[in-house]
C-alpha cells in the first residue's frame, strides 16, 4: 500500500510540475517583441540637410508611439541610394530585421541620373517580390522628375510606379512630395530636398496609407492620401 501511495503522490506532483512549467517559461502578460516596419529610401527619407529627429520617418515613429503602437520603425534609408542599391541591400535587411511591413521610397536618384525607367521598374518589382517572399507587406512611395528632363523621360518615369503597383498588387502613394513640391519654403536651396518645415506634411500625406497598411493591409493598388 505504501508503494502505491507514493507512486500516486509522485504522479500527481509530477503532473503539477508539468502544468507549472509553461507558466515559468512564458508567464501571462509577458511583452512580445515589437513588430517592425522597415523604411528603405534615399536622402528624402534619410533627412538629408536637416536634423534626423525632424525627418518624416522619425515623425512617423513618434506618432506611432503616441498612439500606443508597439511597432519598431527601422530606417534603412541612405542618401544617394538608387533602386539597384536598395535591391542589393534588401535581402540582408529582410533577414536581419524580419519586418512585417516595408515602405519603399526609391527611384529619385535613378531619375536624376537619367537611368532607364525600365530598369527602375524591374528593380522595384524585384524588391516587392523579395519582401513578400519574406512575409512583409509593401507600401510604395512614388516620385516624379522635374520638367527640364524632357516630356518623354518624365512621363516614362512617372508611369513606372503605377505599373509596379498594378503588376505586384501593392498600394501606392503616386507622388510622395506632392504636398510640398511647389510650396514656398518647403524645399531646401537645392530644390530637391524638403526642409524641416515640410516634414510633417510629408507624414500627413502618407499617413492614411500607412495606417491602413498597419491595421489591416491595403488591398487596393492605390490608396488616397
Amino acid at each position: 500500500m505504501t508503494t502505491v501511495f507514493f507512486r500516486q503522490l509522485y504522479l500527481r506532483f509530477g503532473l503539477c510540475l508539468l502544468l507549472l512549467v509553461p507558466l515559468a517559461v512564458a508567464p501571462p502578460g509577458q511583452a512580445q517583441a515589437a513588430e517592425k516596419l522597415l523604411v528603405l529610401g534615399d536622402s528624402i527619407s534619410a533627412a538629408y540637410g536637416i536634423d534626423e529627429a525632424q525627418g518624416w520617418v522619425q515623425l512617423l515613429r513618434d506618432r506611432l508611439e503616441r498612439g500606443g503602437e508597439s511597432i519598431e520603425v527601422v530606417n534603412a534609408s541612405i542618401s544617394g541610394e538608387t533602386s539597384s542599391g536598395g535591391l542589393a541591400r534588401l535581402p540582408r535587411l529582410l533577414k536581419e530585421h524580419q519586418p512585417r511591413w516595408l515602405i519603399v521610397e526609391l527611384g529619385g536618384n535613378d531619375g536624376l541620373r537619367g537611368y532607364s525607367p525600365m530598369a527602375l521598374q524591374r528593380n522595384l518589382q524585384q524588391m516587392v517580390k523579395l519582401a513578400e517572399k519574406a512575409g512583409a507587406e509593401v507600401l510604395l512611395l512614388g516620385m516624379r522628375m522635374p520638367p527640364n528632363y524632357g516630356r518623354a523621360y518624365t512621363e516614362a518615369f512617372a508611369a513606372v510606379y503605377p505599373k509596379v503597383a498594378e503588376a505586384e498588387q501593392v498600394p501606392l502613394v503616386p507622388f510622395f512630395l506632392e504636398p510640398v513640391a511647389l510650396l514656398d519654403g518647403a524645399m531646401q536651396t537645392d530644390g530637391i530636398h524638403p526642409t524641416a518645415v515640410a516634414q510633417p506634411a510629408l507624414l500627413d500625406h502618407v499617413w492614411p496609407c500607412v495606417q491602413e497598411l498597419l491595421e489591416q493591409g491595403v488591398d487596393e493598388q492605390s490608396c488616397t492620401p
